[in-house]
């Protein structure tokens, strides 16, 4: 008997709000099988597809197989997707080097195009893959009603409303949640910049000064040291007040 998915709370995100705006080039591009019209947007649906999950695809992660079920209609982009989830490719580069939480994470933001709403909620699918193992997860999310309500069978996941009319946005999930954690980047020998000379640091142009301006000749001012008079040193007893007092 496996365990029911623990509840949790939702946060407010830009993804559970309806936007009314019109969508413009900035805003993520749908492929959908609903309106292809030749094999060349077939072929573009197949490409948004692995960037959405591989990010990028090498030849040799390439599911011909699936590819050729998806152009003869055998398969939904659902499925399409599903299969792209349980290769070899995804497990080895994202399930075998992360932990179930950071496996999660890459999950929702690949499938249910939104980020993790919380800490419960990578729990809640985590116990998830340890009850019905990384396929029984994958399937959970695909059939879930907040997939098939944005996705469907026919439309290819994308990060929803990553961008917002008053220009603020979200950064790629490609940015926020790289392939490898800190822990297999090192493991790896993932290279790290070392700096072998001191980086200059550039001067805006309207910062500089200009000729003339008294900053460039601070500097030399300094190096003068202190030129004013000195302190004269009279006692009073040496002073004679006769002659000092003028005639009238």
């Amino acid at each position: 008997m496996s365990i029911p998915l623990l509840e949790y709370a939702p946060s407010s995100q830009n993804s559970r709000v309806k936007g009314y705006e019109v969508p413009g080039d900035e805003q993520a591009r749908i492929f959908s099988t609903d309106n292809l019209l030749s094999s060349g947007q077939i072929s573009d649906l197949i490409e948004a597809a692995y960037r959405q999950i591989f990010f990028h695809a090498f030849a040799s992660d390439r599911e011909k197989f699936l590819e050729s079920q998806l152009r003869s209609g055998q398969i939904t982009v659902r499925d399409f997707i599903r299969g792209l989830c349980l290769s070899n490719t995804f497990t080895n580069s994202f399930y075998n080097l992360n932990s179930n939480y950071r496996f999660v994470t890459h999950c929702v933001q690949k499938i249910l195009g939104r980020d993790v709403y919380n800490d419960a909620e990578k729990i809640a699918w985590s116990i998830v893959i340890g009850t019905k193992g990384r396929a029984g997860f994958i399937n959970d999310l695909l059939n879930s009603e907040e997939y098939l309500e944005n996705f469907g069978d026919s439309i290819v996941p994308f990060q929803r409303r990553r961008v917002l009319p008053s220009g603020a946005s979200e950064l790629p999930f490609n940015i926020q949640s790289p392939r490898y954690n800190e822990y297999y980047r090192g493991k790896l020998g993932f290279p790290k910049v070392v700096w072998s000379v001191t980086p200059r640091s550039s001067q805006p142009v309207a910062q500089k000064p200009k000729a003339g301006d008294p900053a460039l000749y601070k500097e030399m001012a300094q190096s003068l040291g202190f030129l004013g008079n000195p302190p004269q040193s009279i006692s009073a007893l040496n002073l004679d007040y006769q002659n000092l007092v003028p005639r009238r």
